[in-house]
């Protein structure tokens, strides 16, 4: 098992699925539940979030190529959209955008939208799953990827049954922080995809 790539899907899927900064929204779209309603919706939102990446991740590449994209494409495609992600991260935009996303829709079961989709399954998760998997051709990457996916995952499990208790302990300069910080490292890992993607057609060594 390369352990290199093993801790470079671990920090790029959790500096993208962002478990911290799933908290507070979390809280907001399950106001007034109960402690066992809470949990049902937290568990139909990763089951749903899962399967959807775990398809992209064993088919998206295949997807591609049948629309004539090539992979090295994608991954400078996938590239920017993480370093705008970062951006939003960074500026505050991301955190916002959910906020006000959480406030207009009110559905008295959010799991499947929006947190499901695309609040955890959204297209930054998505490229980069994609990405991931093509860095790693074969059975054994893809099981590696879609295991650090559900280890991901499951974070973010936890963070929605602890929501209450961590948005107190953090606070919301505790979590604003860490989510520039989450938005630093995505920034840098966006530029190493954008490079890797380069390097396939020469412009960069």
């Amino acid at each position: 098992m390369d352990s290199a790539f093993l801790i470079t899907a671990f920090t790029t899927l959790f500096v993208v699925l962002d478990p911290p900064a799933q908290t507070p929204i979390f809280v907001a779209l399950t106001q007034g539940m109960d402690w066992h309603t809470r949990r049902s919706i937290a568990i139909r939102a990763c089951l749903t979030a899962g399967f959807i990446l775990a398809l992209f991740a064993a088919f998206g590449e295949a997807l591609l190529g049948f629309v004539g994209i090539s992979m090295e494409a994608f991954r400078v495609a996938g590239g920017v959209l993480l370093f705008l992600t970062a951006l939003d991260m960074l500026f505050e935009r991301r955190t916002k955008r959910r906020e006000s996303s959480a406030e207009e829709e009110e559905h008295p079961d959010p799991s499947v939208f929006p947190l499901g989709i695309p609040l955890i399954a959204g297209p930054g998760s998505i490229a980069t799953m994609i990405l991931l998997a093509g860095q790693q051709p074969g059975i054994q990457g893809l099981a590696i990827v879609i295991g650090v996916m559900l280890v991901v995952l499951a974070m973010v499990f936890v963070m929605y049954l602890t929501s209450g208790a961590v948005a107190r302990v953090l606070g919301k300069t505790g979590l604003n922080v860490l989510t520039r910080l989450l938005g630093m490292l995505l920034a840098a890992l966006s530029v190493q995809f954008i490079l890797d993607g380069l390097k396939a057609f020469g412009f960069a060594s």
